[in-house]
């Protein structure tokens, strides 16, 4: 854990030298102001099973996490900015078994499922606890139009199918 860090933060320090070589590719608002903008504020603590640390810079950006390990790592933690439009966002999250869970006013919520599907769902757990399985296979049987001996039924629709629905599409 301690070398993740380690390398991470050599990471973005060798990023930010690289950042000057390039001629500007951004013409966000935020862009220049975010190129040179300075931590006012960083606090880590790493220790063999757990971590937590903070930063805050010049122009807005704040972060926090705090972690431990538990079957994986198990993190909770936030981090907030300002956007283009000039409004704060913010973003509060917890990882691990169950994944990346954040959330924030500004995040897209799922609309509501609806209630025909709900409904469904709720049959088709009444279905299972009573040991009924849909496999998703086709079963005559089981819509009630099971093929008499000999598929009799079967051999009917293709009569049908051949029996004067077809027309004579060719008039030379």
């Amino acid at each position: 854990m301690k070398l993740f860090l380690i390398s991470a933060f050599f990471g973005l320090a060798a990023a930010a030298g690289f950042n000057n070589q390039y001629p500007e590719q951004s013409n966000r608002p935020q862009a220049a102001y975010e190129r040179n903008a300075r931590i006012l504020a960083l606090d880590a603590d790493v220790k063999e099973d757990s971590f937590r640390y903070n930063y805050e810079t010049e122009n807005g950006i704040k972060a926090e996490e705090q972690g431990h390990e538990a079957d994986g790592i198990e993190a909770q933690g936030g981090f907030q900015y300002t956007g283009d439009d000039g409004q704060v966002y913010s973003i509060s999250y917890a990882a691990g078994q169950g994944g990346f869970q954040p959330q924030g006013a500004h995040i897209p919520t799922a609309p509501p499922t609806p209630e025909a599907i709900l409904k469904a769902l709720e049959q088709n757990a009444r279905d299972e606890a009573a040991g009924i399985i849909d496999d998703g296979q086709y079963n005559p049987g089981k819509y009630g139009d099971a093929p008499a001996a000999g598929g009799f039924q079967q051999n009917q629709y293709r009569a049908q199918a051949s029996a004067g629905f077809r027309q004579n599409y060719n008039k030379y």
